[in-house]
């Protein structure tokens, strides 16, 4: 069996509607286990909000949250990793 290793990487999320505030929400906590910290910055003259992660898991599980968010409406997410 193959071991994944964990990589430290940043998810940059930018939510821009607030129907998908619930559905984000909910969606980090299911990965909370690998989440190392978290910022969020509303930004509330543009009716949008901009969240920032780190994240302490393999490759595929930062895949996995970044496919989830980026398949709600009005959510874009991309994730950036360490060098190996």
């Amino acid at each position: 069996m193959e071991v994944c290793e964990n990589r430290i990487a940043l998810l940059g999320i930018i939510v821009k509607s607030g129907n998908a505030v619930e559905r984000v929400n909910a969606t980090l906590h299911d990965f909370s286990e690998y989440v190392s910290g978290r910022m969020g910055l509303p930004m509330r003259g543009r009716n949008v909000c901009a969240i920032s992660l780190v994240l302490d898991a393999p490759v595929n599980v930062v895949n996995a949250l970044t496919g989830k968010l980026g398949a709600i409406e009005g959510v874009s997410a991309k994730a950036m990793f360490e060098k190996n």
